[in-house]
C-alpha cells in the first residue's frame, strides 16, 4: 500500500501549526498546570473555529463530517504543540460515543465545548473533568453522565485525572468504536510529541558546546538523533495505514490501530529518552520547555490502552487469521 498526504491535508496541518505556533504554548501549558485554564480554552476556541473540534461530527450536527485521516493529521499537530486538555476525548472519543446515544449534544462539541470520559478498565479516570463542559462514564455497555469524584495524581501536571461515578443515564452503546478512536488519536498525539522532542533536541545539539565543539558534531549524538528520526518515520505509515483502515471500515482496523499505537508510543518514548540524554540534567527541570513534552509522552504511553494490551491485540488478530 502506498499512502501519502495530499495537499489539502498538508495545508490543514500547516494552518493548525501556524495557529498554535502563535499561541505561546509553553506559557499556556504552564498556566494549565497551575489550574488557570483560561489561556488554554482560548486556544481551544480558536481550534474550534477552524473546525478541529467537529472533525468527526456529522455535518447535520454542525461538524465537518471528516474522516480518520483528517483526524490524525489534526491531532498530530496538537501533539507537536503539546496542547493541554482532553484532546483525544473531546475530538475523537466523546463524539463517536455521543453519535449513538445522544446526538443532540454533538453541536455543542463542534462549537467548542470540551468533553471527557472515563471508561474502565482501560481508561479508569476522566481527564480534566474539573474543567470541561461534559463528563461521561462508559462502563459495561451503559453510558451515563459522570459525577466527578476524587482527584488522582498524574505524571503530567497538565493532565488532571478524576474518579467518576454514574449520574443520569444516556443509554447503552458499544464502546469498542470509541475506544479505537481514542487509541488512534493518542497514537497521532504521540507521533507529534516525538517529532517536537526530536526538533528541540536537534536544535540544542547544534548550539551546546563541550570540549570546544558543538555536541551535534559527535557521532554518539548524531546516531541517537538519527535513530529517533528513523523510528518516527517508520511509525508514521502505520498511523496513516490505521486511519485508512478506519475510513474504509476494514475488518482489521482494530489490529492496525493497535500496531500504530505501539509504534508511535515506542518512537515517542525513544525521542523522550534521547532528548534527556542530549540535554543532560537541564532536561529534567520543570523550567525547561523539554519537560512539558517529556511528561506528556510518559502519560500517553498507557492512555487508551497500555503497550502490552495493544501488542496482545495484534498477536491475537494474527493468530486468529492464521
Amino acid at each position: 500500500m502506498r499512502f501519502a498526504l495530499d495537499s489539502s491535508h498538508q495545508d490543514f496541518a500547516a494552518s493548525i501549526d501556524a495557529l498554535l505556533t502563535k499561541s505561546d504554548m509553553p506559557a499556556v501549558i504552564r498556566a494549565w498546570n497551575d489550574g488557570d485554564t483560561a489561556p488554554g480554552k482560548k486556544v481551544w476556541q480558536r481550534l474550534a473555529e477552524t473546525g478541529v473540534n467537529g472533525l468527526v461530527i456529522a455535518e447535520e450536527h454542525d461538524g465537518l463530517g471528516a474522516d480518520a485521516i483528517d483526524l490524525v493529521v489534526a491531532i498530530e499537530q496538537l501533539g507537536r504543540h503539546a496542547v493541554p486538555g482532553p484532546v483525544v476525548e473531546t475530538i475523537a472519543v466523546v463524539p463517536t460515543l455521543l453519535a449513538s446515544v445522544a446526538p443532540e449534544r454533538l453541536s455543542a462539541l463542534a462549537e467548542g465545548s470540551l468533553a471527557t470520559v472515563a471508561a474502565p478498565p482501560n481508561t479508569p479516570f476522566a481527564l480534566d473533568a474539573n474543567s470541561v463542559d461534559l463528563v461521561l462514564l462508559a462502563q459495561g455497555g451503559a453510558v451515563n453522565l459522570g459525577v466527578i469524584g476524587e482527584a488522582k495524581a498524574s505524571v503530567d501536571l497538565s493532565r488532571k485525572l478524576f474518579e467518576v461515578t454514574a449520574g443520569d443515564s444516556l443509554g447503552n452503546a458499544d464502546f469498542s468504536a470509541a475506544f479505537d478512536m481514542g487509541a488512534l488519536a493518542t497514537a497521532a498525539q504521540l507521533l507529534g510529541l516525538g517529532q517536537t522532542l526530536l526538533e528541540i533536541s536537534t536544535e540544542y545539539a547544534k548550539q551546546r558546546k563541550q570540549f570546544g565543539k558543538v555536541i551535534g558534531q559527535f557521532q554518539a549524538i548524531k546516531h541517537h538523533l538519527a535513530e529517533v528520526a528513523v523510528s518516527l518515520e517508520m511509525a508514521r505509515p502505520l498511523l496513516h495505514g490505521a486511519a485508512l483502515s478506519v475510513r474504509d471500515g476494514s475488518a482489521d482496523a482494530s489490529r492496525d490501530i493497535s500496531a500504530a499505537k505501539v509504534a508511535c508510543g515506542d518512537a515517542a518514548y525513544k525521542a523522550a529518552r534521547v532528548g534527556l540524554q542530549v540535554h543532560g540534567a537541564i532536561g529534567y527541570t520543570m523550567e525547561h520547555d523539554l519537560s512539558l513534552w517529556l511528561t506528556k509522552v510518559r502519560a500517553l504511553l498507557t492512555a487508551w490502552g497500555t503497550p502490552a494490551m495493544h501488542r496482545a491485540r495484534v498477536v491475537e488478530s494474527l493468530v486468529s487469521a492464521s
